[in-house]
């Protein structure tokens, strides 16, 4: 069987002569901790079902989970694997063509819009950086010091990230931290959905308690302005059926009032006539013929 021709490398700007590819760059790296279990597969899921993006079609950004981001071109192997990540004005397809391994800044020419990392034993220290808390700890065991940068610090000072959210499915406890002069500050969130609005975008992001994939929790899903929950595809046309069932049993409603005002009226009709007959009876036998009678 003829091998499957390998597709070229971008030419994007600004990729540099010499910098591997995200064809040469590892995509899994097994050692890495704070590896995904359920919870880190369903809840991107939702995010991406439930992302609608108002100024950009769906072949013009890049949507994805546990993908490797490289971040440096003077340590090429340096990369950080957000949990959810979001980069618009970017082709869906690597070269309009490919499924992404990897996503590589400098072939992309630009790093993500909105990351979003769900806290796990292990990895809550460096997701949250500067602004962890005691309280936040899921794990009492310290991560070993690293050479590359942590989260926060990459997210913040490499790839500028104007938008970082952080949840606890433990405590249901959601954090944003947006990027205002070069550097994190923590937001407030709303008292109710959206929690979160990110203008430049137009979208909102809330959690919502409901069952998703047999699943019932507390899950973080996108809503509008308004905090209307945007409905994944499923919904929708669980949504759609549901319409045209109502639609269905309005028509059929509607035919059972029509046939009953008919037969209201049949009714009322043979009571007249009924009536009618009485009354000529009665005439009959007072010795008056009623088709006399104006």
């Amino acid at each position: 069987m003829t091998p499957l021709p390998r597709p070229k490398p971008l030419a994007v700007s600004p990729l540099q002569p010499g910098l591997p590819t995200m064809y040469d760059l590892p995509s899994e790296f097994p050692e890495e901790p704070g590896l995904p279990d359920v919870f880190h597969d369903l809840q991107p899921q939702l995010l991406s079902q439930t992302l609608r993006l108002v100024d950009y079609g769906s072949d013009n950004y890049c949507d994805a989970s546990d993908l490797n981001l490289y971040y440096d071109p003077d340590h090429p192997l340096w990369h950080k694997r957000p949990d959810w990540m979001l980069s618009v004005g970017v082709p869906w397809l690597y070269g309009g063509q490919d499924l992404r391994l990897s996503y590589v800044t400098w072939q992309e020419g630009k790093g993500p819009e909105v990351v979003v990392e769900f806290l796990s034993p292990g990895t809550e220290r460096e997701d949250l950086g500067r602004f962890f808390r005691p309280g936040d700890a899921l794990s009492a065991v310290q991560p070993p010091p690293t050479s590359p940068p942590g989260k926060l610090e990459v997210y913040e000072r490499y790839l500028q990230v104007p938008h970082y959210i952080v949840y606890s499915r433990y405590s249901q406890t959601l954090r944003y931290f947006k990027r205002v002069a070069g550097r994190y500050q923590e937001q407030p969130l709303a008292p109710r959905p959206p929690l979160i609005w990110l203008p430049d975008l137009k979208l909102g992001l809330g959690i919502w308690s409901g069952e998703f994939q047999r699943t019932p929790g507390q899950w973080l899903r996108w809503c509008d302005q308004e905090g209307d929950w945007i409905l994944t595809e499923t919904e929708q046309e669980r949504q759609a059926k549901e319409q045209e069932q109502r639609a269905k049993e309005r028509e059929r409603r509607a035919k059972e009032q029509e046939r009953q005002a008919k037969e209201r009226e049949r009714r009322a009709k043979e009571q007249e006539r009924q009536r009618a007959d009485r009354l000529a009876a009665k005439l009959r036998e007072l010795g008056i013929d009623p088709d006399q009678v104006d």
